[in-house]
């Protein structure tokens, strides 16, 4: 069982230190597989969003976000509770509030990545968030895991990896993808290898094989996140946003395509959707993808950009991936102004 003291611990910077003793196995299932609920992040922090109007569009979005998925399956949104008046104004009554004090939205990799032990039952496997290398104050979220723990007494396994699950893809079938640059970093991992962070990931998601491919050091607050340019959707298949385009002074562009040639080298399946060209927002940091998408129970919750010829194809695209399952298209160009988008803002907890 957790115990308040282990999970302090490692709050505080411990990155060795067990949480509850290491499980004999663990699975972290694959999105698509069944939900019991989504957790989502209320951005609150005036230390990072310091622009009161852009804080209520940020507000408003994270809310149509959690609408959306709440006609599918039960939504949880963090937010301290003198934040719970403003959130539930936009909020579905269909979404639940917890009063756990959050900075910033981004549940992916601030939140709990929820796996099972061989006898089936749900614990935490830890990835310690430390603001993206230190990037961002993360005083509140950076205790959310622990806090959730508590509330459903859960195990929590310690990884040894300091990071963020939006930084790793797995295909829940045994297989990894990630950039170097989010992992094999002196901001998250100072002293370890490559295969020393691999061998962990694999232990922390229960998985077989991985494929690396370089990233980006250094450009935005990710280090390069593969959760914006490639996602598993099955067994080995990869849906990938590429520009049409690539410019190659852009380190981005030349690193998505670094990562598209080896996994297809790899013998992945890859279907391509093409970036958008005409969007709402013209700025060269905006982050406009498709690919950052969230499955959950009978549904896709997905990006639209303006653009009617790429925001149709995206949703062929995922409609062709995920027969069977709605596919809901939304508006959230203020999560591309900060750099991320619906998957970052969100976490699953499998069913039981």
């Amino acid at each position: 069982m957790l115990t308040l003291g282990s999970a302090f611990c490692l709050t505080q910077g411990i990155p060795g230190k067990s949480m509850a003793k290491s499980a004999d196995h663990l699975h972290v299932p694959p999105e698509e597989a069944r939900h019991e609920l989504t957790f989502m992040q209320w951005p609150a922090s005036r230390e990072v969003h310091p622009e009161r109007d852009f804080l209520d569009l940020l507000q408003g979005t994270i809310a149509d976000i959690a609408n959306a998925i709440a006609e599918f399956e039960p939504v949880v949104l963090l937010a301290a509770r003198d934040e719970h008046a403003i959130a539930r104004r936009n909020l579905s009554s269909r979404v639940e509030l917890w009063a756990i004090p959050t900075e910033d939205l981004w549940c992916r990799d601030s939140g709990p990545l929820f796996a099972k032990q061989s006898d089936g039952k749900r614990v935490i496997s830890h990835i310690r968030f430390n603001g993206w290398g230190g990037k961002q104050v993360h005083g509140l979220d950076g205790q959310i895991v622990r806090r959730i723990a508590e509330r459903l007494d859960l195990a929590v396994i310690d990884s040894g990896l300091i990071g963020e699950a939006g930084g790793v893809e797995h295909d829940g079938h045994g297989l990894l993808m990630a950039h170097e640059s989010s992992w094999v970093n002196p901001n998250r991992n100072p002293g370890l290898s490559r295969d020393e962070i691999e061998r962990r990931l694999l232990g922390a998601y229960g998985a077989k094989r991985m494929h690396w491919s370089p990233g980006v050091w250094g450009e935005d607050i990710t280090d390069y996140h593969i959760d914006s340019l490639a996602r598993f959707t099955g067994p080995g298949r990869v849906l990938m946003n590429l520009p049409d385009s690539p410019d190659r002074d852009d380190p981005f562009h030349r690193a998505a395509i670094e990562t598209h040639d080896r996994l297809a080298e790899a013998g992945l399946k890859i279907d391509v959707i093409p970036e958008p060209v005409r969007r709402r927002i013209d700025d060269i940091d905006f982050v406009a993808s498709y690919a950052n998408f969230y499955v959950c129970n009978g549904a896709v919750i997905a990006a639209q950009f303006g653009d009617p010829e790429t925001d149709a194809l995206a949703r062929s695209a995922l409609a062709r991936h995920y027969p069977g399952r709605e596919i809901v298209m939304l508006n959230v160009d203020a999560l591309g102004e900060i750099g991320g988008g619906i998957h970052c803002a969100t976490q699953q907890m499998p069913a039981a």
